[in-house]
């Protein structure tokens, strides 16, 4: 659906640099990286907003790289959505179909089927004043998906809104996807539209794109610990790698060591995520092949879940429930055995960093 071939373009102290990408038919893509990471020159550039240095960028076997924003058939949604305040839904549905001249008939038809699809008919009449973040939020998707975009362009789409409102418009965007069979490509910061939406995923650092992929594989084999950091896997720990049989042996710093199956060997950066290390008050029976004895040193509260920081010779990270938490009676100086299989650690060379 969308090509970008080598793509450079500066702005300031914003740029992007040299990314390529590839956008699938349908496919929900979302783009992570940290704030001056170039996500929004990146999406502003595919608009046409702004002009590449070098590179280029197909939308289906057509070259836009030179083409005129009005022309490129993409649809774009700001954070603020940027409504015309002075006039009605109905009237910022339309602008840009008055704009290319479309038929009032037809005009008619669109609005009436868009806004059905992200039920807000009964808005039509009032002014953006007078609606909530949500309703702005559908108002504006409904102004980009009238002009049927060949791709829809969201740029941290539901920064803006309460937790409870995010959680509704998640669901929204997925089934208006479903309904309309758009390509969309959104950037956040948010990690919970990743998991709720995201088929694929890229990470920016800096202007470059670091990694991309399917959503799962990323997460589990991040390409280095930036990606590692940004992503908020749990446990990002440094060592040196050796053979150990048919798997690799990881020690540690201080001395502790812990097993992995890879075959790289050398100064490594082990990830394992938090979810995936498993606490007893006894040797858990299991075929994981790490056990290590450790001390609690912080019970830290997280939503419905509960991060327990433990030291095993180095520092390492448990998720788990409250109700586990309290029936382990869990609290800083408990001393617990904590369990993991060596095929959930993934191995990254330190060349890579």
């Amino acid at each position: 659906m969308l090509r970008i071939e080598s793509l450079s373009v500066t702005l300031g102290e914003f740029s992007v640099k040299d990314v390529s990408l590839e956008i699938l038919p349908d496919e929900y893509f979302i783009i992570l990286g940290p704030t001056g990471a170039g996500k929004t020159v990146l999406l502003e550039t595919i608009a046409g907003i702004h002009t590449p240095d070098s590179g280029r960028i197909f939308l289906g076997d057509r070259e836009i790289t030179s083409i005129e924003p009005h022309l490129r058939n993409i649809g774009m949604v700001y954070q603020d959505y940027m409504l015309f305040p002075h006039l009605t839904v109905e009237e910022n549905i339309a602008f840009g179909l008055r704009q290319k001249k479309i038929p009032n008939d037809e005009q008619r038809t669109r609005i009436e089927e868009i806004s059905a699809v992200l039920e807000i008919g009964h808005l039509a009449r009032r002014y953006p004043g007078s609606l909530s973040g949500g309703e702005q939020q559908r108002v504006a998707l409904a102004r980009a998906l009238v002009m049927r975009p060949e791709i829809l362009l969201l740029d941290e789409p539901m920064s803006a809104l309460d937790t409870r409102t995010r959680d509704r418009m998640r669901m929204e965007l997925s089934r208006i996807r479903k309904l309309t069979g758009t390509t969309i490509v959104q950037i956040t910061h948010h990690l919970d539209d990743v998991f709720a939406l995201a088929d694929r995923i890229a990470i920016m650092r800096e202007g470059r794109i670091i990694q991309a992929g399917e959503t799962s594989d990323v997460f589990l084999h991040p390409s280095d610990a930036f990606v590692a950091e940004f992503l908020g896997i749990g446990n990002i720990i440094r060592g040196n790698s050796s053979r150990s049989g048919n798997i690799v042996q990881i020690t540690t710093r201080n001395g502790p060591y812990f097993y992995a199956v890879s075959n790289i060997f050398g100064e490594v950066i082990a990830t394992l995520h938090a979810e995936d290390v498993i606490l007893s008050q006894a040797p858990f029976v299991s075929s994981a092949r790490n056990c290590l004895y450790g001390t609690v040193s912080e019970v830290v509260p997280f939503g419905s879940t509960v991060r327990i920081i433990l030291d095993v010779g180095f520092p390492l990270t448990a998720l788990l429930t409250r109700e586990s938490c309290r029936d382990l009676n869990l609290e800083p100086g408990s001393r617990v055995y904590a369990t993991f299989k060596a095929s959930a650690v993934h191995v990254i060379p330190v060349t890579q960093q």
